[in-house]
């Protein structure tokens, strides 16, 4: 089920259910949030684009495996889908796998009040929240500034938890 829309309702976001006919949308939104950094390779415009189309399929292939019950979703503004929201539900943590808007809804709150919702929908349920992030992304601050602290360090990316709130 998606988190309760609270925070980012005031945005105009729903959620829906990711269907095969959204893979596009989705290997579109991937590319788009690795388009700096492969274009710093200097490799041919047609070579990045086969490259970030072949990590889109690995990444989404691995999602699928690794969380078999996980959730996809995609983020709409009105009839606009703007993003993709995974979660995984485990024992103890809500597993945030990934929150991706296209360039466009970057920047102005929304992917905060997505998160915001997510952890609010965690902690009603007596969970924390856990993500990876790569050290350089910026949302890094956003979560720090939400409460997360590094786990675990692996390399390129970093795990961030936010605990389950104190059940008093």
């Amino acid at each position: 089920m998606p988190p309760p829309l609270e925070a980012a309702a005031e945005f105009g976001i729903s959620y829906r259910s990711m269907t095969d006919e959204d893979l596009p949308f989705v290997a579109r939104l991937y590319a788009a949030t690795r388009a700096e950094e492969v274009a710093a390779t200097g490799w041919p415009p047609e070579t990045q684009a086969a490259f970030l189309e072949q990590q889109h399929r690995a990444q989404h292939s691995h999602y699928q495996n690794v969380y078999t019950t996980g959730e996809w979703l995609i983020v709409e503004r009105g009839a606009d889908a703007i993003g993709r929201l995974y979660l995984f539900e485990g024992a103890e943590l809500l597993e945030l796998i990934d929150i991706s808007l296209v360039p466009e809804a970057r920047g102005a709150g929304v992917g905060g009040a997505i998160v915001a919702d997510v952890v609010a929908d965690a902690a009603a349920r007596g969970k924390g929240v856990c993500l990876y992030v790569e050290k350089f992304n910026p949302a890094r601050r956003l979560y720090a500034r939400m409460g997360f602290t590094v786990a675990e360090d692996l390399g390129v990316y970093d795990r961030m938890v936010l605990s389950p709130p104190d059940p008093a």
